[in-house]
């Protein structure tokens, strides 16, 4: 018997940057991801570090092809609908509705093209969870705004998410606001278009930042309600609890601020009120942040739900540095020994998810949706063709086992995607041949291959596990 309950939805992730490719196809404007290239400058424009608003001869960039999905989206859905998928998380490109980001009407060609992608689902009884933003804003709102430091970018917010939830009512009841709305801290241009100018403070920066994005994203959330009181709005998060490294008082409280600094978002989308302990906070750094008379009212329009993705649970100390935590990821955490890791650096621990999710239950009451879970891997054909991929799947057992123990826990869960359900482009490092997916895509790192897509053996596995609703884990 399930601990999960009937209605619970299984599916997978996809997002519109990693995957559609067709980068100027149908009307789309550029965007910051598609100026983000692949190899050894990768990391510093992601960073905000090195302005990069023009495409280079000299380097290739992942994002203008992917995967293809804006031509293949029929084949991809039909695959999701054999596995049994009853949900399909993706995203809208903003640039493709709106391809500067400041028209004050959008293009007929997006809003046609995801309206065939929802019909899609639809006829397979598949529900769309919907990301209004993630990690791609038209490149014209970075040059002419400076993105998200102008208050402006509200306003722009605002119709874009308006125009989605009028053109896709009666075909989306789920939607996120910001993808991973933390990560701007840590990767400012790929989180959130920001790149620093001589003699700024990255700090205010990016915490002005910050309260605009949490003013469009309640202000969608109360267009989202009134457009249809049946919308059900999220906030999404990249979670995992970080672990004191040791019970040196230093540590939990080092543990403890990191926590903190990665819910910030997710408290004020949650509770409506930005906590108690950030007046300090901004105080130590520096830094006021403007935020206008009415803010506070506009910032009561809470989340419905809080979704979340769990890929590794992390380690701080007091004494963590540059030397002793891993240069690949983006979020600084100590090597855990108590826990193995991926060939990424990044620590494989379910017990984690199962923390993380009570820790957000006990902190937010509100539903919880796991929308982010997976392995990245190099996936090899044997000599028969075939991919056993059982690594994965005991990743995901795992995880899937832990996730069921916090629902026995008493935790409301609505639902599970994994990430990149098909193997898509990697958005920490630009590879394909970091495979998330169920689904082999023929495409190498440097965009070789024929995006042929082959089921690999977990791809059997998971529609075992929806068809049991996770019942069955062997």
């Amino acid at each position: 018997m399930s601990v999960f309950p009937e209605g619970f939805l299984w599916g997978g992730a996809l997002a519109a940057n990693q995957s559609e490719g067709a980068y100027r196809e149908g009307g789309k404007g550029l965007t910051t991801v598609d100026t983000i290239p692949h190899g050894a400058n990768r990391l510093p424009v992601k960073l905000g570090l090195e302005k990069r608003f023009t495409l280079r001869e000299d380097e290739f960039y992942p994002s203008h092809e992917a995967i293809d999905f804006y031509h293949r989206y029929k084949e991809d859905i039909a695959l999701m609908a054999e596995m049994g998928f009853t949900v399909f998380r993706t995203s809208i490109a903003w640039a493709r509705l709106y391809p500067n980001g400041d028209e004050l009407t959008p293009n007929p060609e997006g809003i046609a093209f995801y309206k065939a992608v929802f019909e899609e689902c639809r006829k397979y009884n598949i529900e769309p969870l919907v990301t209004l933003c993630h990690f791609d804003v038209p490149l014209h709102l970075v040059r002419e705004y400076g993105s998200w430091r102008n208050r402006k970018m509200v306003e722009f917010f605002t119709r874009y998410a308006q125009t989605c939830f009028e053109a896709f009512d009666g075909l989306v009841k789920y939607w996120l606001t910001f993808n991973e709305i933390n990560i701007m801290l840590h990767s400012p241009y790929s989180g959130a278009g920001l790149v620093f100018e001589e003699g700024e403070n990255p700090e205010w920066v990016k915490y002005q930042a910050a309260h605009h994005e949490l003013i469009a994203s309640a202000l969608a959330t109360q267009i989202a309600h009134e457009v249809n009181p049946n919308n059900q709005v999220g906030c999404m998060l990249a979670g995992g609890n970080f672990y004191p490294y040791s019970c040196k008082p230093e540590d939990v409280w080092a543990a403890l601020e990191k926590d903190r600094e990665n819910l910030f978002f997710i408290d004020v989308q949650a509770r409506g009120a930005y906590p108690a302990w950030t007046g300090r906070m901004f105080r130590e750094k520096g830094i006021a942040i403007e935020i206008l008379p009415g803010d506070d009212e506009i910032l009561k329009h809470t989340v419905d739900f809080v979704s979340f993705s769990y890929y590794a649970s992390r380690c701080a100390s007091a004494e963590m540095n540059a030397g002793n935590t891993s240069a690949a990821n983006v979020v600084k955490s100590l090597k855990n020994p108590w826990i193995e890791a991926s060939e990424w650096g990044w620590g494989i621990d379910p017990l984690g998810l199962r923390i993380t999710m009570n820790m957000m239950y006990d902190r937010y009451q509100k539903p919880l949706f796991l929308v982010e879970n997976g392995l990245g891997a190099r996936d090899e054909f044997d000599a028969t063709g075939e991919i056993n991929d059982d690594y994965r799947i005991s990743y995901l057992r795992e995880h899937i086992r832990a996730m069921g123990e916090a629902v026995a826990d008493g935790i409301p869960l609505l639902g599970y995607t994994s990430w990149g359900c098909i193997d898509l482009v990697a958005a920490s490092t630009g590879e394909m041949s970091k495979r998330y997916g169920f689904v082999f895509v023929d495409r190498d790192d440097h965009g070789n291959g024929t995006l042929d897509r082959v089921r690999k053996k977990s791809f059997w596995w998971y529609k075992k596990v929806i068809a049991s609703n996770g019942a069955d884990l062997d």
